[in-house]
């Protein structure tokens, strides 16, 4: 039986064709994404330049237009139409609310000041003068309430040192002031008037304060 002839091992350049060609797909396929990237590129570089502006822009015309103010970030102003008003009053539309003060402690009213007479007829040698007069009493309500005054009471004075009528010359505008006044008035004690070494009936004028 006849021998085969044995095979023909390739030679150097066919060993390297394969691998070569290998290598020219690879950097085929590198240059096509290359190129694909520039042509991507360049498309979105004239896309950006379309939408920026360069100047002012113009109608057909050749009106001009300014462009319109960049809006402000939100918060930073008023809304339109409420810049002009007033800011509110710290701490809101607010009502002050104070305790009720205490009642304070009933003041002694002033000591009757000097009495001021009518003037006296012929022959009177003296005016009455007042010897007793206890304090009034301060009305409970006048006292809450805080109301002070001056009742000026004229005081016709019997033979007798006692008070016989009494009259408001000049009020305190609080009646329960005039009233306390004219209560204590009544309680009062005078030493009266003399003519000729005989008391008679006299007038004086006495003022009564609260405060």
């Amino acid at each position: 039986m006849p021998a085969s002839p044995a095979a023909t091992p390739p030679s150097p350049r066919q060993r390297w064709w394969p691998r070569s060609r290998g290598w020219w797909l690879v950097a085929g396929a590198f240059a096509a994404g290359l190129l694909l990237f520039l042509v991507l590129w360049l498309g979105k570089r004239d896309e950006f330049a379309f939408y920026r502006t360069e100047g002012t822009p113009r109608t057909a015309d050749g009106q001009v237009f300014e462009p319109l103010p960049v809006p402000l970030p939100a918060g930073e102003l008023p809304a339109s139409g409420m810049d002009d008003r007033d800011p509110p009053p710290s701490g809101g539309a607010r009502i002050d609310q104070q305790a009720p003060a205490p009642v304070p402690a009933a003041p002694a009213p002033t000591a009757p000041s000097t009495p001021t007479a009518t003037p006296p007829s012929a022959g009177v040698a003296a005016i009455p003068r007042l010897v007793h007069a206890p304090p009034p009493e301060y009305p409970r309500d006048a006292l809450r309430s805080g109301a002070t005054g001056e009742v000026v009471i004229r005081i016709d004075v019997g033979p007798d040192g006692r008070p016989a009528s009494l009259e408001v010359v000049r009020s305190s505008r609080n009646r329960s002031l005039d009233r306390a006044a004219l209560q204590a008035v009544r309680q009062w004690r005078f030493e009266p008037a003399m003519r000729d070494g005989t008391p008679v009936a006299a007038s004086v004028q006495q003022t009564v304060t609260f405060n």
